[in-house]
């Protein structure tokens, strides 16, 4: 019972930081959304509507409240597990979340897969190979990863390899011909064509997957592959590598057993924040392809000035950070024992 003492400790700890962190987030993102100048009555009545109409749907959306007043009421509907009624849709904003979020959550893990499977081994041997030719090309790739806009990479992807090559998909997640063909049961269109046994939607819907996703994991790739090859670089400079290599460890044994896996616990933070940041930030790739997925339906509401939706997607991409990163110590345990102290 005392040896669980120091562990509940931790996790009460870690409930309160999640707390204030969600708690402040909601907090900030409530206020600026009332002081920006975007009107969401005018947006729900229209431009041509009349005094009372406006005034009406002014009160009923509680607007004539004091703030810390509509504040307490979105806490207390939150609490009660409702996100209010998004203004570009009509439906509960927990529904719209539910119902876009799997178009991302499949575009940006094919984007991790590819960034963290191909970042990873091309930031070891840069680091191996340092001052080589491999050393260098990866650093030109990440530097083009970082200083190219995503938008612009987009649509140039598309004028090549759809509109000239015609290799991939067009814009969208399926084609129109397709759409509705498959019954919606995860929301994640690939699984979705597998559990039906449909494979001309599955690889309909990969021809459309593979370029958004190959392009986003060329941005987290620039990203990993720098980060993993400095990871590295510290790593090889240290005593016990020499150690190693003196007692006749073949190159290989002292890069991938010894060195990388010192590196291991510091890389899974790095993955985990970079498939945050593609989960919440594929906006302009979205945009380019018209996926209706996360990013479009958050940029949509900002627009609109749907504070409801916006706030119901910010707790979203919280609750995302907060969850990898709580995933993050658990891995660290089971890689380094030593964090369990």
């Amino acid at each position: 019972m005392i040896a669980a003492l120091p562990q509940l400790r931790r996790v009460s700890r870690r409930a309160t930081q999640v707390f204030i962190t969600l708690f402040g987030l909601l907090l900030l993102t409530f206020f600026i959304g009332r002081v920006m100048p975007l009107d969401p009555v005018l947006a729900i009545v229209g431009p041509d509507a009349d005094h009372a109409t406006y005034q009406q749907v002014y009160h009923q959306l509680g607007f004539d409240k004091p703030l810390w007043a509509q504040f307490g009421i979105y806490l207390n509907g939150l609490l009660h597990g409702d996100l209010g009624h998004a203004l570009l849709t009509g439906q509960p904003v927990s529904q719209d979340i539910l119902r876009v979020f799997p178009a991302t959550l499949e575009l940006a893990t094919l984007a991790i897969v590819i960034g963290a499977g191909l970042g990873v081994p091309l930031g070891v041997i840069a680091a191996a190979r340092r001052n080589g030719a491999i050393d260098y090309a990866v650093r030109v790739v990440s530097l083009a990863g970082y200083s190219t806009p995503i938008f612009w990479v987009g649509m140039v992807g598309l004028l090549l390899f759809y509109a000239h090559l015609g290799w991939v998909g067009g814009a969208g997640r399926i084609d129109f011909s397709l759409d509705g063909v498959v019954p919606r049961r995860t929301g994640l269109m690939l699984v979705d064509a597998l559990l039906a046994g449909n494979g001309t939607v599955f690889w309909n819907a990969l021809n459309h997957l593979v370029l958004p996703a190959s392009l986003l994991g060329f941005h987290s790739l620039a990203y990993i592959s720098r980060m993993t090859r400095s990871f590295m670089l510290a790593q090889l400079s240290q005593e016990f590598i020499l150690t190693a290599r003196v007692k006749g460890l073949t190159e290989w044994q002292v890069i991938w057993q010894h060195a990388f896996r010192n590196i291991l616990v510091q890389l899974l933070t790095v993955v985990a924040l970079a498939y945050g940041s593609l989960l919440e930030g594929a906006v302009l790739i979205e945009t380019v392809f018209s996926w209706p997925g996360f990013g479009s339906y958050l940029t949509g509401s900002l627009m609109l000035g749907d504070m409801n939706a916006v706030m119901g997607c910010v707790l979203v991409v919280g609750l995302i950070f907060v969850l990898l990163n709580l995933l993050s110590d658990l891995l660290y345990q089971v890689f380094d024992p030593r964090t369990k102290v």
